[in-house]
């Protein structure tokens, strides 16, 4: 059975439709209504563009790759140094209010860690209650330790001594090698 697409244009109509909408006077009357459009679309691509490279996802899904290509060491390794040094800078003034950050600091790092890994709960305690069904051993330490760092924050006569500032941080710089490195 052969189809005359001739006969099936001109019944439907098509034909004439398609030669109607391409024919110039429509086409002249519609060039303002395409220049609209023309405009909008340039419009919301640079915008697409401008909030795409401005945005973090990049970072996260091509230079994160890219960067732990031709490093030694992950991402989140380079990430963890990075941020321990600056910590262990501060521990290594002596100072009495530098150890006091230097704790502080630790113990938000390791907070944004476990809420960077998607343990489930709110406060610092249920991510470590969560975390230790997997790989935190020294939760007991840790909790001890954060009571020291609420103590610190919340008590403005708080002495810290260097030697309990070393053993806290060590615990804090073991959880959070365990969590993210792991």
């Amino acid at each position: 059975m052969l189809i005359n697409w001739d006969y099936l244009y001109n019944l439907i109509g098509i034909k004439d439709f398609i030669y109607f909408i391409s024919s110039p006077s429509i086409q002249e009357t519609l060039f303002p209504i395409k220049l609209v459009f023309i405009f909008f679309t340039a419009f919301f691509f640079c915008a697409v563009i401008y909030f795409y490279l401005n945005s973090s996802y990049l970072q996260y899904q091509f230079l994160q790759e890219v960067t732990e290509f031709f490093s030694k060491e992950s991402f989140e390794l380079k990430k963890f140094n990075k941020s321990w040094k600056k910590i262990k800078k501060r521990m290594s003034s002596g100072n009495e209010a530098e150890l006091k950050l230097a704790v502080i600091e630790a113990d938000d790092f390791l907070y944004e860690t476990l809420q960077d890994m998607d343990y489930d709960g709110t406060t610092f305690e249920e991510l470590l209650d969560a975390a230790a069904k997997k790989n935190l051993p020294n939760r007991e330490e840790l909790l001890q330790a954060h009571q020291m760092r609420n103590s610190i924050v919340y008590e403005p006569g708080y002495k810290l001594d260097a030697s309990e500032a070393k053993r806290i941080l060590s615990a804090y710089e073991t959880a959070i090698k365990n969590v993210s490195l792991n």
